[in-house]
C-alpha cells in the first residue's frame, strides 16, 4: 500500500517543491507544477513579516507569464487585491485564469522605444502605484527574496541526491538558478551551473530582439541575475526548444512547458558526456498552456517551427563570445565572470540594471 499523503493548508503549499524524476543514469529532472509559486509565496510571506502588507495594501506587479499566475493564486487565498500589468503576449487561457482568481489585468498596447513591452509595463506600473494610497510590488527581478526562496530546492536536491555536480536551468529573472546554485555551493563549491537562454535576449550579452521562445530571456538586465554563478551559457532557438519539449513528453511522459524543453536539451547533452556525474535539470512548469501551440504539429508547421529530434543538432555550436552566437543551439564558456568582464557582450544601458518583467 502506498504511504498516506500529508494534508496541506492550501494548494500553493502543496505545489511549492518539485518532484525529482530520474531521466537517465545520473540525470534527474526537478519537475515543478508551477515553479514561480515558490518565490511568489516567499516574497509575500516576507513582506507580511516586515509589515509591508497592511490590511488594505494592494499587490501590484508586471508580468505576462507564470509569476503573475502564482501571485494570483496566492492573493486569492489571502483575500488581497492584485493588479497585474501585462502586454498583448499574454494568452487567452492565462488571462482567463488570472481574472477568475480575481486579479485585475491591464494590457499595455504598445512597446517602449527602448526596452520594449517590458519598459512600457514598468512605466504603467509606476503610474498605477502613484495613484494608489497603499501598494506593494514584489519586484521579482530585483527582490533578493526571490533567489533566497530557492534554498528549499537546494536542500531538497542535496538531501535526496547528495552532491549535485551540475545544475541546468532556464534563465529569466535569475532567481531559480542563482538561488539554488549559491545554496548548493555552500557545501559543494565545485557544482557547475549552466544557464539556458534564448537568442535575442540581452541577459548574457546578445542584442535585444523578437523572441518566439517565451518565459525565458529578457529585454532588460535583472539585479537578481548574478553572473559569477554561471560556468556555461547555452542559447537555443524556439524550434529546438519545442522539439526537446515534445521529446521530454514522448520519452518520459513529462508534460512540461517549452522552457523545460530548452533546459532538458542542454542537460541531456551534458549528462551523456559526463556519465559518472550527477546532473539536475530545472523543469519550471506544466504544458497545459501550450497544448494549442508547442504540442500541436499543425501550429508548429504553420509557424515554421516543426523540428524532429533527428533534424535537431546533436550538440551545440561552441563560440568564443556572445556576439558570435548563431541562431541555433550555441554554447559559450562564461567561466563565472561578471558581465562586464566577458568580451563580446552588448553594453548595458542606464536605468535597467534593477528591473525586468519577462514572466
Amino acid at each position: 500500500m502506498p504511504a498516506p499523503t500529508r494534508t496541506y493548508e492550501s494548494i500553493t503549499e502543496a505545489l511549492l517543491l518539485p518532484k525529482l524524476i530520474r531521466l537517465g543514469p545520473d540525470l534527474y529532472g526537478a519537475s515543478f507544477t508551477l515553479m514561480k509559486l515558490l518565490p511568489a509565496c516567499h516574497i509575500l510571506q516576507r513582506a507580511e513579516q516586515r509589515g509591508e502588507l497592511g490590511p488594505d495594501t494592494a499587490i501590484v506587479e508586471t508580468t505576462s507569464g507564470t509569476f503573475g499566475l502564482a501571485l494570483a493564486m496566492r492573493a486569492a487565498l489571502m483575500g488581497r487585491r492584485l493588479i497585474l500589468v501585462s502586454d498583448p503576449a499574454i494568452d487567452d487561457n492565462l488571462y482567463r485564469r488570472l481574472t477568475d482568481l480575481g486579479a485585475e489585468v491591464e494590457i499595455c498596447p504598445e512597446p517602449a522605444e527602448i526596452g520594449g513591452f517590458q519598459e512600457a509595463r514598468l512605466r504603467r506600473l509606476a503610474e498605477i502605484r502613484a495613484e494608489l494610497p497603499d501598494s506593494f510590488c514584489p519586484e521579482q527581478y530585483s527582490n533578493p527574496d526571490n533567489p533566497a526562496s530557492y534554498r528549499m530546492v537546494a536542500d531538497l536536491l542535496a538531501g535526496q541526491l547528495g552532491t549535485v555536480d551540475c545544475l541546468v536551468g532556464p534563465v529569466g529573472s535569475g532567481g531559480s538558478m542563482c538561488g539554488t546554485t549559491r545554496a548548493l555551493r555552500e557545501s559543494t563549491p565545485e557544482t557547475r551551473a549552466i544557464g539556458v537562454d534564448s537568442h535575442r535576449s540581452v541577459l548574457f550579452g546578445q542584442p535585444d530582439g523578437l523572441r518566439q521562445l517565451r518565459g525565458i530571456g529578457n529585454s532588460l538586465w535583472p539585479a537578481n541575475l548574478d553572473y559569477t554563478v554561471f560556468d556555461e551559457v547555452h542559447w537555443c532557438s524556439a524550434a529546438e526548444a519545442f522539439s526537446a519539449t515534445r521529446e521530454l513528453h514522448a520519452r518520459h511522459a513529462l508534460f512540461q512547458g517549452p522552457t523545460s524543453g530548452a533546459a532538458y536539451l542542454v542537460a541531456k547533452w551534458w549528462a551523456e558526456r559526463n556519465p559518472d556525474r550527477t546532473c539536475v535539470v530545472m523543469l519550471p512548469d506544466e504544458g497545459y498552456r501550450y497544448q494549442a501551440s508547442v504540442y500541436d504539429d499543425a501550429w508548429l508547421a504553420d509557424q515554421g517551427l516543426l523540428l524532429t529530434p533527428a533534424e535537431r543538432p546533436a550538440e551545440p555550436l561552441v563560440v568564443e563570445a556572445p556576439d558570435k552566437a548563431e541562431d541555433r543551439w550555441t554554447r559559450f564558456a562564461w567561466d563565472r565572470r561578471g558581465y562586464d568582464d566577458v568580451p563580446g557582450t552588448i553594453t548595458r544601458f542606464a536605468g535597467t540594471a534593477t528591473t525586468g518583467t519577462a514572466s
